[in-house]
């Protein structure tokens, strides 16, 4: 995966090459230290993802959009210190595919980098954590506890959340699967776990919000 480090703090640049440096898949095509010199190398390079601190000097947060339009193939994972809840939903919105924090430990920063090359979401429980604590709800999921664990949704959690949200029961799902009903069941908790909701609505609501199904779906089965 080839990664573009941008950030204008120097210091910062150091300490990200060195985590991503012993990292065999990684390969760092470049350090930006402004907005122009970020831009100007998406140009030049094939990229798959931009780690960028946009509060940095010299950055704006405008850059995200940026780089989603003009660059639609390239994913965003921003990493910075501690933000208001309305910057967070701001770089949401504006197109981030990931945002962990700058004080996160250097094993959640590499699996954030590897995950975001992939164009799987990975976002700290602490950035959550901020929006919720200020009553903005960005997904309409009922959080209850977080920490500065990430939230990653295996592909086998995804099926399983596409199948409960299609009205499938824990046996059903197990037979499609050629799964124990055992097995289903301890997917279902920890899918229900990692979501903070408390019921198969929660999941249906997370399947619709994060377009693994479309809603519909449901009124297509409703008008039958």
């Amino acid at each position: 995966m080839k990664v573009i480090l941008a950030d204008s703090n120097e210091l910062a640049l150091a300490g990200f090459r060195a985590i991503l440096s012993v990292v065999d898949a990684v390969e760092i095509v470049g350090d930006a230290r402004s907005k122009i010199e970020l831009m100007d190398m998406l140009s030049s390079f094939e990229v798959d993802v931009v780690l960028v601190d946009f509060t940095a000097n010299d950055f704006t947060i405008d850059i995200l959009s940026e780089i989603v339009s003009k660059y639609s193939n390239v994913n965003v994972l921003a990493i910075t210190p501690e933000q208001s809840a309305n910057v967070l939903v701001d770089a949401l919105k504006l197109g981030v595919t990931s945002y962990v924090k700058k004080d996160c430990s250097i094993y959640e920063i590499i699996d954030a980098v590897k995950e975001t090359s992939q164009g799987n979401k990975f976002f700290c429980g602490q950035i959550v954590e901020t929006i919720q604590e200020a009553n903005l709800n960005i997904d309409e999921i009922d959080y209850d506890a977080f920490s500065c664990d990430a939230i990653i949704i295996s592909k086998r959690e995804q099926e399983i959340i596409v199948l409960i949200s299609e009205g499938n029961t824990n046996g059903q799902i197990a037979e499609m699967l050629f799964l124990s009903n055992h097995t289903v069941n301890s997917h279902r908790k920890n899918i229900m776990a990692k979501l903070g909701v408390k019921n198969t609505a929660g999941i249906v609501m997370y399947a619709v919000k994060s377009n693994l199904i479309s809603p519909n779906k449901f009124l297509f089965t409703a008008s039958n």
